[in-house]
């Protein structure tokens, strides 16, 4: 039987099932690219405590209602290139899966400089970062501190003043 109802109609059923099993899978792909870029560069920026010098002590930054995260550098009195500077992050409300800060040159592009830090026993993050050797005598900075959460990524950024002279 060359041409019964059956064998005539499976070559476009087939093809059909070919298609829409092509266009599920490219929807799939779509939906799985989309949400592993969505996050790329987007944090969600929350300003500090105005009036804040970390050369000082901790800064603080709301993150929101109920969030907050504190930012120390580990120096007080004047911070200088190439100085180690050992960084704590305290947060309050957020629940991180990572935390790193981010220092940026604020008038010159002096590249990134990003530094992960680890979860202490007492619930902080730690870590160890460094400025690098400055052209200027006192160049202005940006201290980033980006959290990564389930439900995306938090920040707030902490300005302060370094000395170009190492110690």
């Amino acid at each position: 039987m060359p041409d019964s109802p059956t064998t005539a109609s499976r070559p476009p059923l087939l093809r059909l099932l070919v298609l829409l099993t092509l266009g599920t899978v490219a929807i799939a792909l779509w939906f799985l690219v989309s949400h592993l870029l969505r996050d790329i560069g987007q944090v969600r920026w929350y300003p500090e405590s105005p009036e804040c010098q970390l050369s000082s002590g901790p800064c603080l930054a709301r993150l929101g209602e109920e969030r907050q995260l504190t930012l120390d550098l580990g120096v007080r009195g004047e911070i200088r290139a190439l100085q180690r500077l050992p960084l704590e992050v305290s947060l309050q409300g957020v629940k991180a899966e990572r935390v790193m800060v981010d220092f940026v040159g604020r008038d010159m592009d002096m590249g990134l400089h990003r530094y992960p830090l680890s979860l202490g026993a007492d619930g902080h993050y730690r870590g160890e970062g460094q400025i690098p050797i400055c052209t200027e005598a006192v160049m202005p900075w940006r201290a980033r501190v980006v959290i990564e959460t389930a439900d995306g990524k938090l920040g707030s950024g902490f300005d302060f003043e370094v000395r170009g002279d190492a110690p």
